[in-house]
């Protein structure tokens, strides 16, 4: 293939080729890289492997059995901020403490026990606004029970006037 790229490079520059030798030397090169970038991987995994089986543990380097994308097997990566990705078993989760609640959670927990509590005290008559409707309540039975009164008094008046006419009726016809 051409140097210098399509247009054959800058300026008037001639072309340069490269030779099938050096294409052959470079495919050489590729395929022993990659051959011993295998090998030493493979041995890698075996020694992964022996460390795990020896120690009995499976709390043992995670990244290191893992295999890495891109560059991140080549650089080791110090990074105080990334969260190392750890697999937990169902029998190692924590069910002894409290679940932690969001500020949310809390706050709207929160709201529906005062909530209770006002209801509570609202019952037994301890806040202003139950004072104030007992008020209104006593006030109300009074206007009924006197309107009731003057209405029976209305009546027995009326009772009276129509009995009295009944009398004189009765009266005249004797």
């Amino acid at each position: 293939m051409p140097k210098g790229g399509k247009k054959g490079g800058h300026k008037g520059r001639m072309r340069t080729y490269t030779s099938p030798d050096e294409i052959d030397a470079q495919m050489k090169a590729e395929k022993e890289r990659k051959k011993r970038e295998e090998e030493e991987g493979a041995s890698n995994d075996n020694l992964a492997e022996e460390k795990l089986q020896g120690s009995g543990s499976e709390e043992s380097d995670d990244e290191g059995s893992q295999k890495r994308k891109g560059v991140e097997g080549l650089i080791e990566i110090q990074n105080p901020n990334r969260a190392a990705q750890k697999t937990k078993k169902v029998a190692d989760i924590e069910l002894e403490g409290p679940p932690q609640l969001s500020r949310r959670e809390r706050e709207e927990i929160e709201k529906q026990q005062a909530k209770e509590r006002y209801m509570k005290m609202h019952l037994a008559g301890k806040t202003d606004q139950a004072k104030a409707d007992l008020a209104r309540l006593a006030i109300i039975r009074k206007q009924r029970e006197e309107a009731a009164r003057k209405k029976e008094e209305e009546k027995k008046a009326k009772e009276a006037v129509a009995g009295a006419g009944r009398g004189l009726n009765s009266l005249s016809l004797k």
